[in-house]
């Protein structure tokens, strides 16, 4: 992209704990070892995507500010910078003492417009310094409303052939919504899918570190991991840990997967599933432990309403807030599922201990 041919900006769409993060991180780090400045975000729920890019956006056109042959576009990307505070009232400080802004450049208040102008002028200051400029955003979903900007943005950068792109991490609803915000998001976007590793390569993400330590697993007790966890990678580190924890020696055996399993799911409960549960209210709690209820999913929306007796139209707002909140999504018209793997588990065990 830096030598001037287009490449096609990337979000990854996956449940939580499939290695959306660690992907980007990867990311990261090719990108600059090809020479791109980069920016990691994560995009919050509450704070605009503009107080999230700005201190991003200022930080590269000072460096590129510093090299002569950009020194030219990098202040006419400060001044337009400053106009794009001042639109979006961003009170983080002068963008640089002595710049004033450029009228009418990244001033409109209108998102869509002002952003695609400030990557523009960020791409020709970058491509001045035969630079390349790659922006992270990991929990894409939150983005809401804004999500069409960037990607009015991403594709102006195509159109123009400059360098700057975009990776993303994302729940799987994106993809819609990425269609439902601008109908040409397929053309500006790949979207691969991360999901639960396959036999083979969940067996190698366990083996692999053992065999490195001088350990051995045997085959029942890996296959036992592999059932336990879905091969879901993050969960395979974790019944990963706790059973090189507690076996005594090698091979690890089925019994220690037990003895694991017990570990492992005792601290999810307690931290990765918990800090989610906690942040639904009463009503959302008696909806989801409705979808648990009804065993795995996906589940459909009229089944839901059923277990609940209720009319579905009257339950909308509630699954509407629940989504909002990453929690549950839509894989197909009608149906819903949890963005966390297990997690039809852990309220089945939470509800049976509280019985």
């Amino acid at each position: 992209m830096i030598a001037g041919r287009s490449a096609q900006s990337q979000i990854f769409l996956g449940l939580r704990g499939t290695g959306k993060t660690v992907l980007l991180n990867e990311v990261l780090e090719v990108a600059e070892r090809e020479g791109f400045i980069s920016a990691f975000i994560e995009a919050p729920e509450s704070k605009p995507l503009t107080e999230m890019l700005y201190p991003a956006m200022r930080q590269l056109l000072r460096k590129l500010s510093a090299q002569e042959k950009a020194r030219h576009m990098a202040i006419k990307g400060l001044q337009a910078l400053r106009g794009f505070a001042s639109a979006f009232k961003i009170t983080l400080g002068d963008v640089e003492i002595g710049v004033d802004a450029d009228p009418g450049v990244a001033d409109s208040g209108n998102l869509e417009i002002d952003l695609g102008e400030m990557f523009e002028a960020i791409g020709r200051a970058a491509r001045s310094a035969a630079k390349g400029w790659v922006i992270l955003i990991d929990e894409v979903q939150y983005l809401e409303e804004e999500l069409a900007a960037v990607i009015v943005a991403v594709h102006r950068m195509s159109q123009r052939n400059l360098p700057v792109m975009v990776f993303a991490g994302g729940l799987p609803q994106i993809a819609k919504l990425s269609g439902d915000a601008k109908s040409y998001a397929e053309r500006v976007f790949v979207f691969p899918k991360i999901g639960a590793l396959d036999e083979g390569a969940a067996h190698d993400a366990i083996i692999k570190p053992l065999k490195a330590e001088g350990v051995e697993i045997e085959k029942d007790a890996l296959e036992s991991i592999n059932e336990l966890t879905g091969g879901y990678p993050f969960f395979l580190q974790e019944w990963g840990h706790h059973a090189w924890n507690v076996a005594e020696g090698s091979p690890i055996n089925l019994a220690n997967v037990e003895t694991a399993t017990e570990k492992a799911l005792a601290r999810l409960d307690d931290g990765f599933f918990r800090v989610r549960f906690d942040r639904l209210t009463n009503a959302e709690v008696e909806y989801v432990e409705a979808m648990a209820s009804l065993g795995a999913g996906p589940y459909k929306v009229n089944d839901v309403a059923k277990a609940l007796k209720k009319q579905p139209k009257s339950l909308g707002p509630r699954r509407a807030s629940i989504i909002t909140k990453g929690m549950i999504y839509s894989p197909s018209y009608g149906e819903i599922d949890f963005t966390v793997p297990l997690f039809d588990d852990f309220l089945r065990r939470t509800r049976l201990r509280e019985a």
